[in-house]
């Protein structure tokens, strides 16, 4: 094997300039492949990760039969949520761990009945992390003591025809399925780019929605938010192993379209990425099958000299594999170094902010990430299209005749 590796490492430096640019062309678009991943990451942390917590958290825990009934946002409330948020708390991935309370309702005036999901928030946990807080346009975020007090949405705001102080009719179910109503006066707008959620979804204190549902103490939903995307399973297995009895979900789960949206991504951009490859590796295909026509002379020799077919086509395999793994190295520097480089400035992606909803959610930089599992993914490709562009010239030149190929001029 040594012996191969030693002539196949000579024969690819025969032509220095040809084999530099074809692994400087292979690894320049492995590194934009890195670079790809890594700016997507810090994309999906800045929008997705915005958008997961803006519609309820990386892992969320009810009480057993929620999922049954889902769609009604049902008051089941959650048994020793203390012992839940606790187990969370103990994981090192964790940012915050709050309980809510979370139903549907509507709020009225004279402009109508809207329906809406009333969301009952731990303000002291949530108001340093939730979008809405940052996205306050006119009046404040709530307060732990407020009272018959909501936030509000920019959408419904505009649909009510009402702003800051004035008040409305909330309405919604208690545990047993009897209307509760209270008016109440809005103390706050947030604008956070997604009129889907604006318009659908208002904000009260946890201990006032106790109040107004009957549910003194209790809540029916704790909503984990993590540092990063990815790190769900690891805060489900370890509620699930304390504190066994609950039904946990991810965002995967609760934000199937957002799931979609990623997958469907993640998978045209590798589609893409093989295309671009395939191209780069036509390069390593010219190089061996000029170098089957130069060497022809040679091939006789070793063939004569008792080399195998199978072991010159091993031979030439092994270059095209060489200048893949060397393409490999070269995009694997490149786009790290990159992706470290943005990683630690950021890209400014504020002017691009109100290209679509999900862009709204960006409040700053992106900062793409370094990712060593896609960099070795995308370095396996790269060989294994360097090795399958490398094949049909290796059984080409297996197939010279000794004979013949000693006497090629």
């Amino acid at each position: 094997m040594t012996l191969y590796l030693r002539l196949a490492w000579r024969n690819v430096w025969r032509q220095r300039r040809r084999t530099f640019l074809i692994a400087l062309g292979m690894g320049v678009v492995m590194a934009m492949l890195v670079m790809y991943d890594g700016l997507i990451a810090g994309f999906e942390q800045a929008i997705y990760g915005n958008a997961i917590q803006l519609l309820g958290g990386n892992v969320q825990v009810h009480a057993p039969g929620y999922n049954d009934k889902v769609g009604r946002k049902p008051l089941l409330p959650l048994q020793d949520p203390d012992a839940v948020v606790s187990a969370a708390e103990a994981d090192p991935n964790l940012i915050v761990a709050s309980k809510r309370i979370v139903t549907g309702g509507l709020v009225t005036n004279r402009e109508g009945a809207f329906a809406v999901s009333i969301v009952g928030v731990e303000t002291e946990k949530e108001g340093k992390l939730t979008p809405v807080s940052e996205n306050i346009t006119l009046g404040r975020y709530l307060l732990p003591d407020d009272g018959d007090v909501i936030v509000i949405g920019q959408g419904l705001a505009s649909a009510m025809d009402i702003s800051v102080g004035d008040r409305i009719t909330l309405v919604g179910n208690s545990t047993h399925e009897q209307t509760r109503q209270r008016t109440v006066t809005v103390v706050g707008i947030y604008d956070v780019g997604v009129p889907s959620v604006e318009k659908t979804t208002v904000y009260m204190s946890l201990a006032e929605a106790q109040s107004l549902f009957g549910l003194d103490g209790q809540v029916t939903e704790i909503v984990i938010s993590l540092e990063q995307i990815g790190q769900e399973p690891g805060m489900i297995n370890t509620i699930n192993s304390t504190t066994p009895g609950y039904e946990v979900t991810s965002w995967e789960t609760s934000i199937p379209d957002l799931k979609q949206t990623m997958d469907m991504k993640t998978k045209t951009m590798s589609v893409f990425g093989v295309f671009m490859l395939g191209i780069a590796a036509i390069g390593i295909l010219n190089q061996l099958m000029m170098a089957v026509f130069e060497r022809t002379r040679e091939i006789g020799v070793i063939s004569a000299l008792g080399l195998k077919p199978r072991e010159v086509t091993f031979l030439f395999l092994l270059e095209g594999i060489l200048i893949g793994v060397m393409g490999a190295v070269v995009g694997a520097i490149l786009g790290a170094t990159a992706n470290g480089l943005m990683g630690v400035y950021g890209l400014n992606y504020s002017q691009f902010a109100n290209l679509t909803e999900y862009t709204a959610l960006i409040s700053g930089s992106i900062y793409p990430q370094v990712l060593p599992l896609g960099i070795l993914k995308h370095a396996l490709t790269v060989v294994v299209i360097a090795a399958l562009a490398a094949l049909y010239p290796s059984i080409e030149a297996s197939h010279r005749e000794p004979a013949e190929a000693l006497h090629y001029v």
